[in-house]
């Protein structure tokens, strides 16, 4: 006779992974609406039993080691925080700068480096910009759409294509 337990332990995550395969897909549904707060995206069977065996032994992790999954999530939101955009677009589009990331243009004959710095700025000839577009009209010495002129917009492509500059 065997008791069930409320907290699920390794040997029996480990049988009830090992038996997906072997669980009717009818079952797998099921398990998936229970385990996930969205409808069953696919009937792809190799990919419903990935999925439910990595929640089943996520589910596990988070209840034996709760301060790694805190200290997991403090070190992921520090690396979003790192990459939170760096202006908008346009029509509520953001551009996500990586700090570092460096921006080239080759305009009039000259090429121009701007460099993404980490707190939203721009740094171009040793100076810090707080726009992309300051940049880009200092470069062009007229008003310049920063995004467009550094090609972070669709249309900036096409336009330059067909333009040949």
């Amino acid at each position: 006779m065997t008791t069930s337990t409320s907290r699920p332990t390794k040997s029996s995550i480990a049988a009830r992974v090992a038996r997906l395969p072997d669980t009717p897909f009818a079952e797998l549904k099921i398990l998936w609406s229970q385990l996930f707060d969205i409808p069953l995206p696919t009937h792809n069977r190799s990919y419903v039993e990935r999925r439910i065996a990595f929640r089943l032994q996520e589910l596990e992790m988070a209840q034996k080691q709760p301060q790694l999954l805190a200290s997991n999530k403090m070190r992921i939101d520090a690396l979003l925080e790192q990459i939170k955009p760096a202006q908008k677009v346009g029509r509520g589009e953001l551009v996500r700068l990586v700090p570092g990331t460096v921006l080239t243009r080759d305009f009039m004959g000259q090429t121009h480096c701007v460099v993404a710095m980490p707190n939203g700025e721009f740094e171009y000839n040793g100076k810090p910009y707080s726009s992309l577009t300051a940049i880009a009209c200092e470069i062009a010495g007229t008003r310049w759409s920063g995004p467009a002129f550094f090609g972070l917009r669709d249309g900036a492509k096409k336009q330059r294509k067909g333009t040949g500059v």
